[in-house]
């Protein structure tokens, strides 16, 4: 891998903040991706479309939200983890997300085949 930690960060951000605002209009405020070990973790700010904010203040509709992120999610997961293996050049073995209704954020979590921060940690970078 001939790049830096922190370019791979920036770059698996924008590919997320594109590929969401492509899939429902907007993307997030902000992104910042994190590679820890053998995950990669990435955490979105500001998420929530003008409509969804109104929801999120009542009862029913935090509800209708999460579940509505949740199938989404579902229905391109197969994307997301290709943004991810493109970038990476690694498998992905699985992933995870979670959207908070309260802060408005939402986080990815992907598992990788292997340990992703240890190939930025040779001598040669």
């Amino acid at each position: 891998m001939g790049q830096s930690r922190k370019k791979l960060e920036a770059e698996l951000s924008e590919a997320f903040i594109k590929f969401q605002r492509e899939l429902i209009g907007r993307g997030p405020q902000e992104a910042k991706t994190y590679i820890v070990e053998d995950m990669i973790l990435l955490r979105f700010k500001g998420v929530l479309t003008v409509e969804e904010k109104h929801l999120v203040n009542h009862d029913i509709g935090k509800g209708l939200v999460k579940k509505m992120r949740q199938v989404l999610r579902e229905m391109y997961s197969k994307d997301f983890e290709g943004i991810v293996e493109k970038f990476t050049g690694c498998k992905v073995l699985s992933s995870h997300s979670d959207i908070s209704t309260k802060t408005g954020e939402r986080i990815e979590v992907f598992v990788m085949d292997k340990n992703i921060a240890k190939l930025f940690d040779s001598p040669k970078d």
